[in-house]
């Protein structure tokens, strides 16, 4: 299992005629999907953006820079198995 996190204003609401689902969009989404899926088996891979809204209760091993499509290079963590 992986799981990306990324943080940020995203587009939310109600799609479909009839049957609905509740869908989020936008660069939020997309970059937290990149996350997943560049992330490693086992482990939380999150971006600069949670790093700074939770680094008072959390703690982040720095990884390599990654790629990500349509931002370019991106300093990534993974939420370290310690907390505070």
């Amino acid at each position: 299992m992986r799981i990306g996190i990324n943080s940020g204003p995203v587009t939310a609401g109600v799609i479909g005629k009839r049957k609905f689902s509740y869908d989020l969009w936008g660069n939020t989404v997309n970059v937290a999907s990149r996350m997943e899926s560049t992330g490693i088996p086992n482990h939380i891979h999150v971006t600069q953006a949670v790093v700074n809204a939770t680094h008072n209760y959390f703690d982040f091993e720095k990884r390599e820079v990654i790629m990500v499509k349509g931002k370019g290079e991106m300093q990534t963590y993974l939420l370290s198995v310690k907390s505070h």
